[in-house]
């Protein structure tokens, strides 16, 4: 089964993407899913194998990411290098230090290191789902993990778990430009849980549509946020600053009060595992 990361970033397409994989394990038929590399571009790549399991398994709502690889698991060093490189069996939490272990492991093959791999867990944690990292050469893994043999690293997910479709707009939703936000309106959506309306915009950066994400950032150009907006870019710029009562006699139509509505906004403090982030243009 052949994906783009278009298909998952359009709703329709998406849900129609996880109907197809439910009916066919329902039909007991196993799909090995990949990246359409005919037709992808930049643009609409998932970046690597890593960050594409992590979106399946938040597709088909899965209980457990495996990720197999050709080292048993992660280590606090690479263990090709060094003799006394220890393998980490448990991470209750994705932190700097954790990141810093992944970083010093090359990849073996493909795109996908261990810090992709360790992204992929991280991500999949936010949605409750653990993980396990484990040795893809090692036979009858996949058996043996199952029987619930100590295999490879196990990832911990995180306390609350975050809702698919706020997921699926923070990871899944490539951005597509950035909205800079008042003072103001950072208080109000940081503290208060509201709505991004147009009064609380100073700058509107890039170009989208409809239904496509953006970053929210502060004056600053600090990261606050990820949403899904109600409004073009350019009706956005057309509007910003201004009152709500005001976008039906500014642009002529109104779609909503909101630009960004607080069910469709992920809150960077919401993707936070002790001092590291989840990157939103991952």
């Amino acid at each position: 089964m052949l994906l783009t990361r278009d298909d998952l970033t359009h709703r329709r397409r998406y849900l129609n993407a996880r109907n197809t994989i439910l009916t066919l394990l329902s039909w007991k038929i196993i799909p090995i899913i990949n990246e359409n590399d005919t037709v992808v571009v930049d643009e609409i790549k998932f970046g690597d194998n890593d960050n594409l399991s992590a979106m399946v398994t938040n597709l088909t709502d899965a209980q457990l990411l495996i990720n197999l690889t050709n080292i048993d698991g992660l280590f606090d060093k690479d263990p090709q290098e060094h003799a006394d490189a220890g393998l980490i069996r448990l991470v209750e939490k994705v932190d700097r230090k954790i990141l810093r272990f992944a970083s010093s492991i090359p990849g073996f093959l493909g795109r996908g290191g261990m810090a992709s791999k360790i992204k992929a867990a991280q991500k999949v944690g936010l949605r409750g789902v653990p993980a396990i990292i484990a040795n893809g050469l090692k036979p009858g893994i996949l058996k043996l993990i199952f029987q619930g043999a100590e295999e490879g690293t196990l990832f911990l997910p995180g306390g609350r778990p975050m809702c698919s479709r706020k997921h699926w707009i923070a990871f899944t939703k490539s951005p597509k430009g950035q909205i800079v936000v008042d003072s103001g309106a950072e208080r109000a959506i940081l503290n208060e849980g509201k709505s991004l309306l147009p009064s609380g915009i100073r700058e509107v950066k890039g170009r989208f549509s409809l239904g496509n994400s953006v970053v929210l950032v502060n004056e600053s150009g600090k990261e606050l946020a990820v949403g899904m907006v109600n409004y073009h870019s350019g009706d956005i710029r057309a509007i910003m600053g201004a009152k709500s009562s005001e976008i039906a006699s500014i642009l002529g139509f109104k779609h909503d009060d909101e630009v960004i509505h607080r069910d469709n906004l992920v809150l960077a403090a919401q993707i936070e595992e002790d001092d590291a982030l989840c990157d939103f243009r991952i």
